[in-house]
């Protein structure tokens, strides 16, 4: 079963998690220069170069972990129901995840936050959600057709 949609889908909120580490979360435009905030820190450019002033340690470490949560799941698919709840919990811990990025963000910024600052690491966590949610209904629909086996046999 391992080869099933919802190992797809697991395997790209994994992705889209890890993509955090790629892609800023915040571009912003200051007297000083410009700053990007990452999932890593602050970088910020200084005599054209850039320059971490500010890391997220916990952060990095939190994501890096929270990136390889979904490949341990999709190895867990010889038990659905346990699979399915630890799926469930997960996007729980990422909306909690999401929550700590944007507070971490905002006091990182020392601005006023405008949508046209926001890069594409801001909705990393909303698609990894997206995707989490679509492995639970491939469980569910996987778990529904080994009941309608078993009732056949």
């Amino acid at each position: 079963m391992i080869q099933r949609i919802q190992s797809i889908y697991l395997l790209l909120a994994s992705i889209a998690i890890y993509a955090l580490f790629i892609f800023p979360v915040v571009n912003t435009l200051t007297s000083e220069g410009a700053r990007q905030i990452k999932i890593t820190g602050v970088y910020e450019t200084v005599s054209n170069q850039v320059v971490q002033t500010e890391p997220f340690i916990l952060m990095t470490i939190a994501t890096a972990i929270l990136g390889l949560i979904p490949i341990v799941l999709i190895f867990q698919f010889k038990n659905r129901k346990r699979q399915l709840a630890m799926v469930y919990g997960f996007v729980v811990v990422m909306i909690a995840f999401s929550f700590w990025i944007s507070q971490t963000i905002k006091s990182a910024a020392n601005t006023n936050l405008v949508i046209s600052d926001y890069n594409i690491g801001a909705g990393l966590t909303s698609v990894a959600i997206l995707f989490l949610v679509l492995a639970g209904r491939g469980i569910q629909r996987d778990d529904r057709l080994v009941k309608s086996a078993d009732r056949l046999r």
